[in-house]
């Protein structure tokens, strides 16, 4: 075809060719979207009405559970479709759609991440001026920053990859719609070299903030480890060691996806890799950040028993979590 507006549809990658494995991807989908929903869906909930929460960290947390669930339901839904129902079509409108939330929610996921960086460098270098640096103004500012370069990054790829006559087919590589796929069924040079100029930046401005992320834990890890009691610097590191595993998963998968020698690449392993930081990354990171934080388990406890006691008392009533 040679125009992309008369391209009714795209071919997604099949995860399987049996019947079986694919109603098996559909259960694996299903479980992993679940647990997504329920692990992010708690912490957003423990977040929210505990008020021993209402801080800088984790208000930045509950903005992060928002993005990974945002990845989750724009790349799972469909993907479980197509396997129950032994499908790999996507239409251009949903293909287009799926390519901004995507994009979007990773940009947002990205900046978070970084925001989050930054508090834990004050928190632990400059203790005496968290209170100045991050207060509610200034948190409720950087994350609607972290949200509008989401949205500016995804309209300005999406505006222009969508803008692309294509005319290698239709065929995606990809179990879902993503840039770098798409961009191969393109014909024009210069729209494609546009592209390629917007990733550029974006992979700048990423490798920016890998920078900042090595400056900013070299200074924490040297201020750790001047604290003189072992119960300060367990206490520090619990706080940072859940944000520096949840990075290192985030851009590694990303990094090795997209700049990884076309010598190692195959449809497999780039499948592999697409699920990890699409659906694995956005399911681990509520469990990395509670697994070591005893504040975040004690407010999931308290809103556990609390639901369940408020259900046994009054099953009709809403959920109470007392303080």
């Amino acid at each position: 075809m040679s125009n992309s507006s008369s391209m009714p549809q795209f071919l997604l990658l099949a995860l399987a060719d049996r019947r079986e494995l694919q109603l098996l991807h559909f259960w694996l989908f299903l479980a992993i979207s679940l647990a997504a929903l329920l692990a992010n869906g708690l912490i957003l909930s423990a977040v929210a009405c505990d008020h021993h929460l209402h801080t800088p960290r984790y208000f930045f947390l509950l903005n992060l559970s928002l993005t990974d669930l945002g990845c989750i339901c724009t790349t799972v839904p469909k993907a479980m479709h197509n396997s129950l129902w032994n499908n790999t079509t996507i239409t251009y409108t949903g293909c287009a759609a799926q390519v901004f939330f995507f994009a979007f929610f990773m940009s947002a996921e990205f900046s978070l991440l970084t925001i989050m960086c930054y508090d834990r460098y004050v928190a632990i270098c400059k203790p005496l001026h968290y209170g100045t640096l991050l207060g509610s103004r200034a948190c409720a500012h950087m994350a609607a920053a972290a949200w509008a370069t989401g949205f500016l990054s995804a309209m300005l790829h999406t505006a222009n990859t969508f803008s692309l006559p294509l005319c290698q087919g239709n065929a995606l590589g990809q179990f879902f719609c993503e840039i770098p796929h798409i961009l191969k069924l393109s014909c024009s040079h210069s729209g494609y070299r546009r592209e390629l100029g917007l990733i550029r930046v974006t992979a700048c401005l990423i490798f920016g903030g890998f920078v900042f992320f090595v400056f900013s834990y070299v200074q924490i890890f040297r201020a750790v480890l001047r604290i003189p009691s072992q119960q300060g610097r367990h206490k520090a590191f619990s706080t940072c060691l859940p944000h520096l595993a949840v990075v290192s998963l985030f851009i590694s998968t990303l990094f090795f996806a997209h700049l990884k020698p076309p010598s190692i690449s195959s449809p497999s392993l780039d499948l592999i890799v697409s699920l990890m930081y699409s659906v694995v990354s956005p399911t681990l990171n509520p469990l990395i950040y509670s697994l070591r934080n005893q504040e975040l388990k004690d407010a999931l406890r308290k809103l556990i028993t609390g639901c369940f006691s408020e259900a046994i008392n009054s099953p009709s009533s809403a959920c109470y979590v007392p303080h």
